[in-house]
């Protein structure tokens, strides 16, 4: 059985000071540390006899939380670009405000960008689906990811065999901190025992 652990970074800067998170290097709060560390030792409280491969999104916020999880494992963080948020292009850097105020397009579908340098969420989908298919298929059984909440609900869909397009209609994100366990029985079958959970912070 494949067992396989998602972690949604917790709070960041940029969820306090109004800036767009993206493709940019906000680092965790205070709290959020703190956050990492409720997840880390319980995760480890829950888990501590498994020996885990732990990949997690190069960018700040998501790889200091993987670290602190890492540490309590006395494991290595393996950083994949492939579990980047979304990339907003000319959002970067600037407020949340100003990409409300500035935005190029509305997202309607899958294929719609905010901006013309934007990623499009089927962008998304297809920068991260050979990670996916790769860690489905090999020997690896018991899995760690930290990643941001963009990239996990699409991850989430691909783990359920939905198509790219079922995003334009159905949706699985979850919260910042969320904590989800999926398993791969003997047989195949793809299984969601948690999804977000947040008492692991």
């Amino acid at each position: 059985m494949k067992t396989i652990i998602t972690v949604q970074h917790p709070e960041s800067l940029h969820h306090l000071n109004g800036m767009v998170g993206s493709w940019t290097d906000w680092d965790l709060s205070e709290k959020g540390i703190k956050q990492a560390e409720s997840i880390a030792e319980k995760l480890k409280e829950e888990y501590g006899d498994r020996d885990f491969i732990i990949y997690s999104s190069d960018l700040l916020r998501a790889s200091h939380a993987a670290e602190i999880i890492a540490d309590r494992f006395d494991k290595k963080v393996i950083l994949k670009k492939e579990l980047r948020e979304r990339n907003l292009g000319k959002a970067r850097g600037k407020s949340v405000a100003w990409l409300k105020e500035n935005k190029e397009h509305e997202e309607l579908t899958i294929d719609d960008k905010l901006f013309a340098d934007a990623e499009s969420r089927r962008d998304e989908w297809n920068r991260l689906r050979p990670f996916y298919e790769e860690i489905i298929a090999n020997e690896e059984e018991n899995i760690i990811i930290v990643s941001h909440g963009d990239l996990l609900s699409v991850f989430n869909a691909m783990f359920l065999g939905l198509e790219a397009e079922a995003l334009n209609e159905h949706d699985l994100f979850g919260f910042s901190g969320g904590v989800s366990l999926m398993n791969i029985d003997d047989k195949g079958k793809h299984i969601i025992k948690k999804l977000s959970d947040m008492s692991y912070i």
